[in-house]
């Protein structure tokens, strides 16, 4: 049986008061308000331009809601989530499964790379395409496209994350290298185009977070590299390999350029975390392999030796105890991996950290 506005009928008979939601302003400031109505449904609601996406801890609720929209505008409901954005989702009960076959077979299709041999890995190893000088693409326009897709496609391919950093450093003026680079990491897509990630449903819901850096890896600029990703549970939800801003002095410098990175990520997702009504009331882990980072990030008291290291965002977690940091070597963290070519030892990497790109059977 089905009770007609049930969430209606929750009237409170003990006093509970509230802060005001983020977005309302209390016309007397430090006043609470008193509930009348007890809330305990939940619904969270993803927005893109014309798309939906409506989840929540109670179907009543979500029906209303739907039926809702529905009298306001002309909509059509799509049922349960399969697709989204060029994500494919699968569910099953070990969780959700996350990849983007469909899309990363239509960027096959468009190279004419349907009929090529699958490359093994998605970049050469001790590539030098920051240094060459030949012939600029009569085209540009299709190297863009094409860097451009594969883009997305790092959304829940981590594996291509290194390989389309190097790639788009070249969009003002690509050369045929360039693109050859490009259609090797498309060949490396033809061997697991439904490679993915899985969402564990049997999570323990706390973040940890691992981070690296690649000291003086730019040629060019002699910028390092940051590479970073974080997981809830089991299960990677952000990953990141980007150039830092300014050139680093020293190795232990860098690693703290990305510890404070991926601090602000961390710090983001626990507040959106706490939005979706998941609490982490312990200190989110964060992992490093560098001794003299570990140190800086550690101690706060800094000398005038330390003033260019980016050390504030980390300094204020770790001495709100928000964050524990803790030393682990490179060979066990993933994040070492976006930041490298992916040779043998760094592919079987990925499976020994629980990586979980698994590749979807069709």
């Amino acid at each position: 049986m089905d009770v007609y506005n049930a969430f209606l009928h929750g009237d409170l008979h003990e006093e509970v008061y509230m802060k005001l939601p983020p977005g309302f302003k209390s016309q007397k400031p430090g006043m609470f308000y008193r509930l009348r109505k007890s809330l305990t449904f939940r619904l969270n609601i993803l927005v893109y331009v014309d798309d939906l996406l409506i989840s929540g801890n109670d179907t009543a609720t979500i029906s209303s809601f739907k039926s809702y929209l529905s009298r306001c505008f002309h909509m059509k409901d799509l049922g349960v989530l399969k697709y989204f954005l060029g994500i494919e989702v699968a569910r099953n009960p070990t969780g959700l499964f996350l990849c983007q076959r469909k899309y990363a077979l239509d960027i096959i299709y468009e190279v004419g790379l349907l009929g090529a041999k699958p490359s093994s890995f998605p970049i050469v190893q001790n590539h030098q395409l920051g240094k060459v000088d030949g012939p600029v693409l009569a085209t540009p326009e299709s190297y863009r496209r094409l860097v451009g897709r594969l883009i997305y496609l790092v959304v829940t391919r981590p594996d291509l994350a290194y390989a389309v950093h190097i790639l788009s450093q070249f969009m003002h003026q690509p050369r045929q290298e360039h693109w050859e680079a490009a259609l090797r990491v498309v060949r490396y897509l033809k061997g697991s185009p439904g490679q993915g990630v899985l969402l564990h449903s049997d999570n323990d819901l706390k973040l940890k977070g691992w981070c690296d850096s690649y000291w003086d890896a730019c040629p060019l600029t002699r910028r390092s590299l940051t590479g970073f990703i974080v997981f809830l549970g089991d299960s990677p939800i952000s990953w990141k390999t980007k150039k830092q801003h300014t050139v680093s002095l020293s190795s232990a410098e860098s690693e703290n350029r990305s510890m404070a990175t991926i601090t602000c990520e961390l710090k983001w997702l626990k507040t959106l975390l706490s939005d979706l009504g998941i609490e982490h009331p312990n200190a989110v882990q964060l992992f490093c392999d560098n001794k003299s980072a570990l140190h800086i990030a550690n101690n706060p008291s800094h000398s005038e030796i330390l003033v260019p290291f980016e050390v504030t965002s980390v300094d204020e977690a770790n001495l709100e105890e928000t964050l524990g940091i803790f030393a682990k070597a490179t060979l066990t963290k993933v994040s070492f991996a976006l930041l490298k070519v992916q040779t043998p030892n760094i592919v079987e990497l990925y499976k020994q950290i629980k990586q979980k790109l698994i590749d979807m059977k069709v």
